[in-house]
């Protein structure tokens, strides 16, 4: 199984960092069960993050010949991508043809949303963006205060660290509870807020 996590400049840090921390210390740790976790863009050329880090994709889209799980995180580098003519929308609607699990994470719902992917779904974004979700489009289902939502072939995240509880889900449904919990404990993921 592979799970590509898609980069792009203007990404949310922890929005793809979340999830590849969960999905890649699955990987590694259980190398039995087959799955390989990496990431990809436009290019292999580093891309500048919104925070300001910068991070050296694995894989060129052109490079990425099976993608059984999609990953797309959220950031500024999104509301680029919301235009009609956004030649992402074309590869996102073509994975999702072929039977890729579409996930997304924060304002990445957003961009499936531009691309036509959420129509007559449930799906969630950040909290700042439920407006704008169903402002693309009005058949969306949105739903406010939900973690997540797992819809079937398409899985949407809120914010930032709901992309790793997003992720843990997808281990459990993808395996198994038993390995989700392991690997929550694996990376000591036990959000208590101290604010």
């Amino acid at each position: 199984m592979q799970i590509a996590i898609a980069l792009f400049d203007g990404v949310e840090e922890l929005d793809f960092a979340g999830p590849w921390e969960v999905l890649a210390f699955w990987a590694q740790t259980w190398p039995d069960d087959g799955v390989g976790v990496f990431t990809v863009a436009d290019t292999t050329e580093p891309v500048r993050c919104a925070k300001g880090a910068r991070v050296i994709p694995d894989r060129a889209w052109n490079a990425a010949e099976v993608v059984d799980v999609l990953v797309y995180p959220g950031g500024q580098g999104t509301r680029s991508q919301l235009n009609p003519e956004d030649p992402h929308h074309a590869r996102l609607r073509r994975l999702a043809e072929r039977g890729t699990l579409m996930t997304s994470v924060c304002t990445g719902s957003l961009v499936f949303a531009a691309a036509g992917l959420l129509r007559n779904r449930p799906a969630t974004t950040h909290w700042a963006s439920l407006d704008t979700l169903h402002e693309i489009d009005p058949t969306i289902d949105v739903r406010d205060g939900e973690r997540f939502v797992d819809d079937g072939q398409i899985i949407t995240a809120a914010g930032v660290s709901a992309g790793i509880d997003m992720a843990l889900h997808l281990v459990a449904r993808l395996h198994s509870e038993e390995r989700a919990r392991h690997v929550r404990r694996g990376i000591q993921y036990d959000p208590q807020p101290p604010i």
